[in-house]
């Protein structure tokens, strides 16, 4: 079957399924490092300090996650974009399994922590690679009119991941504490290899997008798609990270971080956290095709600024609800958090970074600008927020301002940034590598638009 007459169901379940795979995977290991991987990995630490230890070592997955984007945007700009998403499921779903199987701190010493850090390395490598190539599978097969709403579904992924990781955690979690610290915990773990063989079947059905096989066989790939995407579109690469911060900030304080305050600070449960957690979760999976409609409606941009003010609201409160210590209470701040502000992060953005740049270097451009703020949003996100309330004696307003601030920032470069809904594909970058305008997403309202702006 030819990529041009692959039904947009399977492009988008091949998108969707793979992604909601790798995130299942990456979030497992947030939940852990919240829960679990302090008395594990660093039983020698005082709780607090254990706690901080487990998190930073979730957050070199996001210092890894550029350097993946980095080398899996030129994998996929030269090779193709099928090849790369194959490899980085592989690539996390293996090291999952092998978390599965780490023997702990009071079995192999130092080792043990060493070794985690290097498999969250390599999650954090394969989870910069996966998103830019889930997200152009869909894209550009996606009819031009709903390319908004097609890309949406990628988003669909995070929740989806995140539902699976906290149920397979919760059913775990109902085991007697000895037998969960002692093999529990493992097992969500080691049915990342189950879930391989599942991905990697679907994702074999998919053949490459046209828009990239025309480019490749009319006018070959780039050289040096990483150059030549920071040599022409630093600008849009710069502005797309800046993005990031307030669904990134957002998401993590609303989910990890909740889940260690929640057990560490209100001495509750770890399953209201996780409750929570799923109901926000659940809410994203409602709200992230809606709001990816709705970009196709009104805009990129307008959907996705709903992000960062949705959190400048929620900063202030987050608090106060939580601390009233009621778990019905402490569900709305996922809510909030997850099921509309980070909603209407993702929903556009798979539509707007793949429309930002030209095919050549369009998975190059899409993955970093969507990888670049990891390290310093999400990654840090958890560890900042516990150290804060740490460093000021249990306040909490430091965390509110710090999710303003993220806000903010995300405001701005939004502000700054092109509207590309209604733009064919590569419009925005001048089209400066597609000499010709391809038919492939293109319909009779937008290709006038390339000769009318001459570009």
């Amino acid at each position: 079957m030819s990529a041009s007459t692959i039904p947009m169901r399977r492009v988008a379940l091949s998108g969707t399924v793979g992604t909601a795979i790798e995130w299942y995977d990456y979030f497992l290991y947030g939940t852990a490092a919240a829960v679990v991987f302090n008395k594990v990995f660093f039983p020698t630490f005082s709780a607090a300090a254990g706690t901080l230890a487990a998190l930073a070592t979730f957050g070199v997955g996001f210092f890894a996650r550029p350097v993946g984007a980095m080398v899996f945007g030129h994998f996929g700009d030269r090779v193709g974009r099928k090849a790369a998403l194959l490899t980085t499921l592989t690539l996390m779903a293996g090291s999952s399994f092998l978390i599965g199987l780490l023997p702990g701190y009071q079995t192999i010493g130092v080792l043990a922590p060493l070794l985690l850090t290097i498999l969250r390395f390599v999650q954090g490598f394969a989870l910069g690679g996966e998103w830019g190539g889930g997200a152009l599978i869909i894209v550009e097969h996606s009819p031009a009119r709903r390319r908004g709403f097609y890309g949406s579904l990628l988003g669909c992924g995070v929740p989806a991941g995140l539902l699976l990781a906290t149920a397979a955690f919760g059913a775990v979690s109902l085991l007697p504490d000895d037998d969960f610290l002692a093999w529990g915990w493992r097992l969500p773990f080691l049915a990342s290899a189950v879930m391989l063989i599942v991905g990697t079947v679907i994702r074999f059905k998919v053949s490459e997008p046209a828009v990239f096989t025309e480019i490749k066989e009319s006018q070959g790939t780039s050289r040096n798609p990483l150059f030549e995407t920071l040599r022409h579109e630093w600008r849009h690469v710069l502005l797309a990270g800046l993005a990031r911060f307030a669904p990134d900030i957002g998401f993590y304080v609303c989910s990890t971080f909740l889940i260690t305050y929640v057990v560490n600070d209100l001495g509750l449960s770890r399953d209201v956290g996780l409750a929570a957690q799923l109901i926000g979760a659940g809410l994203m999976l409602l709200t992230i095709p809606y709001f990816g409609y709705l970009s196709d409606r009104i805009g990129r941009r307008p959907v996705y600024m709903i992000s960062a003010i949705a959190l400048a609201v929620l900063a202030p409160v987050q608090f106060l609800l939580l601390d009233t210590k009621v778990p019905a209470l402490i569900t709305v701040v996922p809510l909030i958090g997850l099921g509309i502000s980070h909603a209407a992060a993702v929903a556009p953005q798979a539509s707007f970074y793949a429309e930002l740049f030209g095919t050549r270097t369009r998975y190059s451009g899409a993955a970093l600008g969507y990888q670049l703020g990891a390290p310093f949003a999400g990654g840090l996100a958890p560890i900042i927020a516990t150290w804060l309330i740490s460093a000021t004696g249990g306040e909490t307003w430091p965390v509110s301002v710090y999710m303003l601030l993220a806000a903010a920032i995300s405001f701005v470069a939004l502000l700054r940034a092109p509207e590309t809904r209604g733009l064919p594909l590569g419009a925005a970058a001048g089209n400066r590598q597609d000499a010709r305008p391809t038919t492939v997403g293109v319909d009779d309202v937008t290709a006038p638009l390339i000769r009318s702006t001459g570009r």
